[in-house]
């Protein structure tokens, strides 16, 4: 069998052969990954790739999607797809508690994996993963966690910002993201509502991100954690359940938590699935001695940015169109003012994917940054359950910040 680091490589002059694309899932997540790999390489110059196959369990489901998502072929068996010589990346959309067997497997098949988030649904699988990644990295396979809003503009933007000191000494982090697709007690069960598929609720699915963000933007560590849990609807309607056709919800609708970090800057992370009126929004505020910066992912474009080192009487929030070609990754998209959408995030996020394998260099956000995420969700829960104790954590920096 070729190993994926053979492939890309020329020999006496010849171009290299494409590499094979394997995604397993088409809902949700394979529609937005599908329409990266499927645009990817008209706007970035990527090494050459193939969308080989699509798979799903429900085969007639599968080849529609396939069809329609740009895929050459559907396939029901992943165990098979991975052991294919043609397969050298595998990116893995599947619910998370299919990420770990899959990953794995992938990994120790000599396959590179891009896989969504939260890394996996229980710290333990999660460690699985990350041991498997880094025996796989020192073979040359390279293995990264989907954590699509690194890639927006405007948040690489204000990583830069951070970086260079124009907020000075960061304060205190809010972060809030809140949805209300569940706000509607009549809303049905899903596989998302169930522990033993999801792991958790708003949780694992979006206070992932929200932590992500603020691990990303100011390159720390979190120390300390206090966290709090609770259910607004614990039954909806379902095909299983003993009382009426009731089902019984066993994740959480919100989350809170207040994360210490090791710079001594302090954040708050508020998500919920229940915020009524609230559609996707993400919203950040990080407040330094010199400045602030504002986001919100409902005008993913702009940034709000306020620098304190002017006179009192000139000071206040000016907004930051990011569309300029200097803006991280948007040399590849339109002219100034042209605006850009989510589904740009996950075409970014392949194209670092794509670019890292070409180089060899370790993509970010690494399996051990994901495992930093898990640690902080389970020491979330872990507080939660014992109302709201302080949780130690160990100084962990954040991979590649």
């Amino acid at each position: 069998m070729t190993t994926p680091t053979e492939s890309p490589r020329p020999s006496d002059g010849q171009r290299p052969s494409p590499l094979g694309v394997a995604m397993i899932g088409y809902a949700f997540m394979g529609k937005a990954h599908s329409n990266a790999w499927r645009n990817v390489a008209s706007f970035f110059d990527v090494p050459a790739f193939e969308q080989k196959v699509l798979v799903g369990r429900d085969a007639t489901a599968v080849s529609e999607a396939a069809a329609q998502y740009g895929w050459a072929e559907s396939a029901t068996d992943w165990r098979s797809v991975i052991e294919r010589d043609d397969i050298h990346i595998v990116d893995i959309c599947a619910p998370g508690w299919m990420h770990a067997e899959i990953a794995i497997a992938a990994l120790e098949a000599g396959k590179h994996v891009l896989v969504e988030k939260p890394l996996a649904n229980t710290l333990t699988e999660a460690h699985a993963m990350t041991a498997a990644a880094a025996a796989a990295r020192a073979r040359g396979v390279q293995s990264m966690i989907g954590f699509n809003y690194r890639r927006v503009p405007a948040l690489a933007l204000a990583r830069e910002l951070i970086a260079e000191g124009r907020l000075g000494t960061v304060r205190h982090i809010r972060a809030a993201y809140l949805q209300d697709w569940l706000a509607d007690a009549e809303s049905p069960m899903t596989w998302r509502l169930r522990k033993e598929t999801a792991g958790s609720g708003a949780l694992g699915d979006i206070a992932s991100h929200a932590i992500d963000q603020v691990l990303f933007l100011l390159g720390d560590a979190v120390t300390e954690v206090s966290g709090r849990l609770h259910t607004f609807v614990e039954r909806r309607p379902g095909t299983a359940g003993p009382t009426g056709g009731l089902e019984e919800v066993t994740v959480d609708d919100a989350a809170w938590a207040t994360l210490s970090l090791a710079s001594g800057a302090i954040a708050s992370v508020e998500v919920s699935r229940v915020a009524t009126g609230q559609k996707n929004s993400l919203k950040l505020e990080i407040y330094g001695d010199k400045g602030t910066i504002l986001f919100d992912l409902e005008n993913l474009n702009e940034l709000g940015f306020l620098d304190a080192t002017v006179p009192v009487r000139e000071q206040g929030f000016r907004r930051i169109l990011v569309n300029e070609p200097d803006h991280p990754y948007l040399e590849a998209w339109w002219p100034q003012g042209h605006v850009i959408g989510w589904e740009h995030t996950f075409t970014h996020q392949v194209r670092d994917f794509l670019t890292a394998i070409a180089t060899g260099e370790a993509p970010s956000p690494s399996f051990d940054e994901g495992l930093n995420v898990q640690r902080i969700l389970a020491a979330v829960e872990e507080s939660a359950a014992a109302k709201s104790a302080i949780v130690q954590l160990t100084s962990v920096p954040t991979e590649g910040a």
